[in-house]
């Protein structure tokens, strides 16, 4: 997906009228949310950041793609977003991986408080003064 939205960042200003409206929210908004999707939530997936909520945003664009922007298209045209699709469905039913930011920074951060690790130069640091 990060292809396609780099080269819809690219062409943003061929695009921008154009841009299919499946929401009614305008050709330029549609288009800036398929970027923010394909590019945005991509480079999350790819960190292995926030990657279930990165997932959303990909399936409801490959479900746009799939349902309407191909709707009248041969199953064969169509295959790729679905693909993508149930890849995306997956991620979001299985999280990350153990090699994600999101796995190191549950193991690091859990239940909310982060585990720091204590300095080991000068003074401690919740000391009172003399």
């Amino acid at each position: 997906m990060l292809v396609h939205g780099t080269g819809k960042i690219q062409g943003f200003s061929q695009m921008a009228d154009s841009f299919p409206d499946p929401f009614g929210l305008g050709s330029r908004l549609s288009l800036i949310l398929a970027i923010s999707a394909e590019a945005g939530c991509s480079l999350l997936l790819i960190a292995g950041a926030a990657t279930r909520l990165a997932t959303i945003p990909l399936m409801v664009t490959m479900l746009v793609a799939l349902f309407y922007i191909h709707r009248a298209d041969p199953w064969n045209v169509k295959e790729l977003a679905a693909v993508y699709l149930l890849v995306y469905v997956s991620l979001l039913l299985t999280g990350p991986g153990r090699f994600s930011l999101d796995h190191w920074w549950i193991t690091k951060c859990g239940n909310g408080k982060c585990v720091h690790e204590p300095t080991t130069s000068g003074s401690p640091r919740n000391s009172a003064p003399d």
